[in-house]
């Protein structure tokens, strides 16, 4: 690694480190080194949509004991999370020495932890890198939750719990929802559990125990022949339908035109290799939100709120 001083550091989920690194790359941000899953850079920290967690103001700190480096950490504030990389057994022991961080699965809906975190990590024996900042307030960027391993039909739910639990939004009992391409229904599960009105588009049907919920409507179409101006105004629009992501970028552009969908949430998928330049026009939308879950597979999350 070179001699300037870490300024910020990336945590990319497992198998995606490229895709934090080109992002950086685009964005301008050097790449110093690679510490696990985490991009060490000497540039200020950059908005990263495929990074987990940022970290934002990260020091380096002498670790000359277990006891040192826990004493170092404990000075500067008391909650930390550690992410492991190296070192695995002296970490161990100086994860022992803080006070412990209870990183219970949330039950959804339930707001994010309020409480302030850090994270850290052993550089080396003697050398940790600490930052009392960083994006997420979840331990390595990641949410978990109380599942239900009985009543969606897939796991898909669990992204869309994710995602709504960062934007801090979710719909209200009673607000209108339109799933596009939503068989076999785990994102109308999860929302008809919320007490929304919910209209599920796809040509293919929903599992008949999610097309019975009160609440629930299946119309069966393509998401695509939908014309906006022609729908009936709703209070979320939500997609988690395959196709490759210049389609549904078309697609989301037609529903903020036509101004039929207050809030949108959207899975951008990707199909081979990453197509940063249509994940950079998703960005590029007006009031545009765009991560990278924890749950997410190789796609991105879009919302507008």
């Amino acid at each position: 690694m070179s001699e300037a001083p870490v300024a910020a550091a990336y945590l990319a989920a497992e198998g995606f480190e490229a895709e934090v690194a080109e992002e950086l790359r685009r964005a301008g941000r050097r790449v110093a080194a690679w510490h696990g899953r985490l991009a060490l850079s000497p540039d200020p920290p950059a908005p990263c949509a495929w990074a987990l967690d940022i970290w934002t103001a990260p020091v380096e700190l002498p670790a000359p004991s277990v006891k040192a480096a826990a004493d170092a950490l404990r000075a500067i504030q008391r909650n930390w999370s550690l992410y492991a990389a190296a070192h695995h057994r002296r970490a161990a022991l100086i994860e022992a020495r803080l006070p412990p961080v209870k990183a219970r699965p949330l039950v959804f809906p339930e707001p994010p932890p309020a409480s302030h975190l850090g994270a850290w990590t052993l550089l080396a024996p003697d050398r940790l890198l600490a930052s009392p900042t960083k994006s997420s307030p979840f331990v390595g960027g990641a949410p978990r939750f109380v599942e239900d391993r009985e009543g969606p039909p897939s796991r898909a739910y669990l992204k869309l719990w994710e995602a709504l639990t960062r934007l801090g939004r979710w719909p209200a009992p009673g607000e209108t929802c339109l799933d596009l391409g939503a068989a076999p229904g785990g994102w109308s599960w999860a929302l008809a559990r919320l007490g929304a009105r919910v209209t599920a588009v796809d040509k293919a049907p929903l599992d008949p125990a999610v097309a019975a919920l009160p609440g629930v409507t299946w119309r069966r179409e393509s998401a695509f022949a939908l014309d906006p101006r022609r729908e009936a105004p709703v209070d979320w629009l939500f997609s988690d339908v395959i196709c490759y992501p210049a389609r549904l970028l078309a697609l989301v552009r037609r529903w903020i035109e036509a101004g039929t969908a207050r809030r949108l949430v959207c899975t951008i998928k990707f199909q081979g290799a990453t197509d940063h330049d249509a994940a950079a026009q998703f960005a590029a939308i007006p009031g545009a939100v765009l991560f990278h879950g924890a749950y997410n597979r190789h796609e991105l999350t879009f919302a507008r709120l």
